[in-house]
């Protein structure tokens, strides 16, 4: 039973010292950083202007409609990856179909972003 948990030894030696380098962090993070709050810095702050209202006030749709497109073409990316480079791996038959179907893709989410610019949701006032 004793060489049974001296296997685990390892791993409580490695959770020990985290814990203790993780505790000396913070106290010397919070021994050795400066103090000095100022209305500058304690002020809240968000969305790039100062708060000026409720914090239940509504918001210009703009800032929605930039985060949805934000998304849209992020999850792009996000595709775009995993694709090539399984692309290369493929035979030759369907790599052609998984090409082609990526240019498909790709043509969708272009004619969406030029919907988007020539109907102005990319201006800002």
């Amino acid at each position: 039973m004793n060489a049974f948990l001296l296997q685990y030894l390892p791993i409580l030696v490695f959770l020990a010292v985290a814990v203790v380098l993780g505790a000396l962090f913070i106290v010397g993070a919070w021994a050795l950083a400066p103090k000095h709050p100022d209305p500058e810095k304690i002020s809240a702050y968000e969305c790039g202007f100062n708060a000026f209202e409720d914090a239940r006030m509504k918001f210009d749709v703009r800032f929605y409609l930039v985060a949805i497109l934000f998304i849209i073409f992020d999850l792009e990316v996000a595709f775009l990856f995993p694709w090539a480079v399984s692309l290369m791996k493929m035979p030759h038959a369907s790599g052609l179909f998984a090409f082609w179907s990526m240019l498909g893709f790709l043509g969708v989410l272009t004619v969406g972003f030029i919907y988007e610019w020539k109907k102005g949701a990319l201006e800002w006032e």
